[in-house]
């Protein structure tokens, strides 16, 4: 294990590779960006808008995914206040045992602020049943959990018939993916082949499921992206701000709820992600297990690579909360999934990576390496 020497990313982050002077691909890319012309991507989105207006009969020109956080609420006030767009927002619910009371408020927001928001909410007793599952397969409850979030949307725009999907940030900018600065950098079409949705139903299928209970979980194929003409935009990408503090920022001058906990219980120095449930914070403090980085540490890079933040202030940080979750979410997760807390910690002590921690003989899970420095 060895860290980037300008922010705090591990190659342990699967498909990272640095360069020959230590960089990883990420701190890169933003350097990268520095050239960019914003005035140009701008022109590009508003060509994008022109080719793309609503159909007759139809009211609204394109679908936002929303989860009423900091990222869908900048988005949908951007598009419509910047542009006139006028969007559907698609929300995929969580069961009401997952959900918080301030993700629903956020999601009130977002009608208050004007905005229509179509909600769509799977049949809890399968999504329950496949979080589990997931968990026994991968340490991962949240794998199928992914598929129907990023499914739920185009799914939708097909059967409206809405043609522009507008999506946040491409998720290959974590790794720093060099092609996203071409000028169609922005297309997000090719989304099919990230990790999550690449691996498909066939665990679920092979878990006893039938095909029809697993609709909501479907990402529609290419020939039906390509019958309707439906392209997905990363939205980020023509935003030169666009980073998780000023999205928040933001969104919160319009009514937006951020966390109370404290980066003590989730790892989040700024309380602004996962707004809408709390059980992501046991899936970060399993990937830091995993990989040995966890929210802490994608907080900290963005604000190193952003100079808002030095490395040694960062290291602090992640030697500090990166593994933080709060044992009464781990408590109510436990019980959400139907095991008990101890067979939850044999599972997650049996997924860690024992190259980079030590497991002692009370449970404590301890780093073998040093931030910043690695093994």
């Amino acid at each position: 294990m060895r860290y980037c020497l300008r922010c705090l990313q591990p190659d342990t982050r699967p498909n990272t590779r640095f360069s020959e002077a230590g960089v990883c691909p990420a701190c890169d890319y933003v350097d990268a960006t520095r050239e960019v012309d914003w005035a140009e991507r701008i022109e590009i989105l508003q060509g994008l808008f022109a080719s793309r207006r609503r159909k007759p009969g139809q009211f609204h020109d394109c679908i936002i995914g929303v989860s009423g956080g900091k990222d869908s609420t900048r988005q949908a006030l951007w598009v419509r206040d910047k542009f006139g767009i006028n969007p559907l927002l698609v929300c995929l619910s969580y069961p009401p045992e997952q959900a918080t009371h301030r993700g629903m408020h956020n999601l009130s927001n977002l009608i208050e602020l004007g905005f229509d928001v179509l909600v769509s909410q799977p049949a809890p007793a399968t999504w329950r049943t496949l979080k589990r599952q997931g968990f026994d397969t991968f340490t991962n409850s949240f794998r199928s959990t992914e598929l129907a979030l990023f499914s739920a949307v185009p799914q939708i725009a097909l059967r409206y018939g809405i043609d522009l999907v507008l999506w946040g940030e491409n998720p290959a900018l974590q790794l720093g993916d060099m092609k996203a600065l071409g000028r169609t950098g922005y297309d997000g079409n090719n989304l099919r082949h990230m990790n999550t949705l690449s691996s498909g139903l066939q665990w679920m299928l092979d878990a006893g499921h039938d095909r029809r209970q697993l609709l909501p979980y479907v990402y529609p194929q290419p020939q039906e992206f390509e019958a309707s003409g439906l392209q997905i935009v990363y939205l980020g990408w023509f935003m030169g701000d666009w980073s998780l503090v000023n999205n928040a920022m933001y969104s919160c001058a319009d009514g937006l709820e951020i966390r109370s906990d404290g980066v003590e219980m989730t790892g989040d120095l700024f309380g602004v992600t996962a707004l809408d449930e709390d059980f992501t914070p046991i899936n970060q403090m399993i990937k830091y297990y995993k990989f040995g980085f966890g929210r802490t540490t994608d907080y900290v890079n963005e604000e190193i690579r952003l100079g808002r933040m030095s490395r040694e202030q960062g290291i602090a940080l992640v030697e500090r909360y990166d593994d933080a979750c709060a044992p009464e979410y781990i408590a109510r997760y436990c019980d959400y999934l139907g095991i008990t807390v101890p067979a939850f910690w044999a599972k997650v002590h049996a997924a860690t990576n024992t190259q980079l921690f030590s497991i002692q003989p009370d449970g404590r899970i301890e780093r073998r390496f040093r931030v910043g420095v690695g093994l």
